[in-house]
């Protein structure tokens, strides 16, 4: 461990105070300090505006051309705000998904693997662990102490997301925890959250993406009481990523981490409220969310791309803070994407949808479920890539699933052939251009919910799913690129020159689709030889007087 902390800065220092903790799995301090090792983190000491320049320096990483590979977490050691306030505690920006690599680290998991294990974690969760005394409560702060200047909501660093827009720091990586009154199973879910005074915090309980915790306050307001609640900022990766994870009504998210985990995550009972809370989490904030009044919420940059507007949202009355020493704020950069938000969710959303399609309906012949990212924030568009010659019965039966699986996902849901890049819109775009004849090959399901987004106009918000089979219908021509073998050989003299260093984008290459004659390709082998007028006799011989201009030459066997 000495040598260990020899390597680290010394603003790190402070967290290797659960480098040797019990649990079977990392929190969020050991979390950093990996990142860290791993070159994936920026440690920023400098005071900087949590209000006016946190967010908008990290921005420019998703916006500023930087290559996803190049782009790290950020950990703000010296928070600042525009009256010049200093905050004890650490703010971790893009630290949980600045990259698929960054979550990697986070989910202890090989890339290849994580799709398997989220679709384990879902089936075989595992039970949490209670415990008596748990690292979150080494300082707690109940009520008339909460109104002492800064220990309070005051005293917790959240940045503005999006300045110039938004009306107050919102807690962008806040996981809300509620329980079903019936069942007492809990709900944890991430949501915004508006810092309104010291002691009230705003929501959004996301009800067009049918959120746990929504389904709870309209219990909690038939019985006529208010909604213990607790909100979870930092905490272990693995809570933190099935907290955003869209998951089946009634699953016990805390299960499903410990399925991550391999372990049980341990928890323990909140001080003010009926809850069990994450032991290993950085600040716990409790309180009882009103269930007879709404009050304005917004607006918000959002991670659809557009600012929400001011809506009637719930509001929570703080009853105590617990924390940890030297804790780390995490905040998710969101908006519009790229962004840290669409990562976290994308890694798991996929394989849900595949399992979905391939495993729990037996659809057959589907290789790979690809959610559009870049602006579009994952939900407008998904593409389904299936092996060749697969029945059209089954390439309609995965695009009507996938429409359903989610209400609020999948505006555009096209089925692709395997050598269709489903990441590359501009790859996408192909397929329907060329592969697709909309009056047979498209379908629009109305009555769609409005989704994740600025509701239309028209409708009451109404959307649609426009379904595109955009696969080859049968043989088609080679793509009309060099073969491999030449693309290859002027790879070699491209770098021999020095020219700058090139980023293959699929396809770089002709291949096959089906149709390719063998006199063609003898003739085109020939070229290659500059022996082009060698079968000029050739073409003469095939001369006709009795078709049309433009006519196809039949290939052999036909007339």
């Amino acid at each position: 461990m000495s040598d260990q902390k020899k390597e680290i800065p010394a603003s790190l220092q402070r967290y290797l105070d659960s480098a040797e903790g019990a649990a079977a799995y990392p929190d969020l301090h050991q979390h950093v300090l990996e990142l860290w090792r791993k070159n994936l983190l920026v440690v920023v000491d400098e005071p900087i505006n949590k209000d006016t320049e946190m967010h908008p320096l990290v921005r420019w990483q998703y916006r500023g051309g930087i290559p996803e590979k190049d782009r790290k977490a950020f950990l703000f050691t010296n928070p600042t705000d525009g009256k010049g306030r200093k905050f004890e505690a650490s703010v971790l920006v893009a630290g949980l998904a600045a990259t698929p690599e960054v979550y990697r680290v986070g989910f202890g998991k090989p890339l290849e693997k994580i799709g398997e294990t989220w679709i384990n974690a879902i089936a075989h969760p595992i039970e949490p662990n209670i415990v008596e005394d748990a690292i979150c409560q080494e300082i707690v702060t109940i009520g008339d102490d909460l109104d002492k200047p800064g220990a309070a909501l005051d005293g917790v660093p959240v940045p503005i997301s999006t300045p110039g827009w938004d009306n107050a720091p919102y807690l962008s990586a806040g996981h809300y925890i509620t329980k079903d009154p019936d069942t007492g199973i809990q709900n944890i879910g991430n949501y915004r959250g508006q810092l309104k005074s010291p002691r009230r915090l705003g929501m959004n309980p996301s009800v067009e993406l049918r959120a746990g915790i929504y389904t709870h306050w309209l219990k909690y307001k038939k019985l006529g009481k208010p909604m213990p609640c607790a909100v979870v900022l930092g905490c272990p990766p693995a809570v933190s990523y099935t907290s955003v994870q869209k998951l089946a009504e009634g699953v016990d998210e805390m299960a499903v981490a410990g399925g991550l985990a391999g372990a049980p995550i341990n928890v323990v009972k909140a001080k003010t409220v009926d809850l069990l809370v994450p032991a290993e989490s950085e600040i716990i904030i409790e309180g009882f969310i009103d269930t007879q009044s709404l009050e304005p919420e917004a607006p918000f940059g959002e991670s659809h791309g557009y600012v929400n507007l001011q809506e009637y949202n719930a509001f929570m009355d703080v009853t105590a803070i617990t924390r940890r020493k030297h804790p780390i704020v995490p905040s998710f950069i969101s908006q519009v994407t790229p962004s840290e938000s669409s990562v976290i969710r994308k890694a798991a959303m996929e394989p849900v949808y595949l399992n979905q399609l391939r495993h729990a309906l037996g659809i057959k012949g589907v290789k790979r479920v690809s959610m559009h990212e870049p602006l579009t924030s994952l939900y407008a568009v998904i593409a389904i890539v299936f092996e060749r010659n697969v029945p059209e019965t089954e390439v309609w039966r995965a695009l009507y699933a996938a429409s359903t699986l989610h209400r609020f996902a999948g505006k555009w849901i096209i089925a692709v052939d395997e050598d269709i890049d489903p990441e590359n819109a501009d790859a996408l775009f192909w397929a329907m251009s060329y592969r697709c004849q909309p009056q047979h090959d498209m379908r629009v399901l109305d009555r769609k919910d409005a989704g994740h987004g600025p509701r239309g106009p028209r409708d009451n918000g109404e959307s649609a799913s426009v379904l595109i089979n955009a696969l080859l219908k049968g043989d088609f021509a080679p793509v009309a690129l060099p073969k491999r073998e030449f693309m290859e050989n002027a790879k070699a003299i491209w770098e021999r020159l020095g020219l700058p260093a090139l980023k293959p984008e699929t396809p770089w290459h002709g291949y096959d689709l089906g149709v390719w004659p063998d006199n063609l390709a003898r003739q085109a082998e020939m070229a290659t030889r500059s022996e082009y007028f060698d079968f000029s006799d050739e073409l003469i011989k095939g001369r006709r007087s009795d078709v049309a201009m433009n006519d196809p030459v039949p290939r052999e066997g036909e007339k």
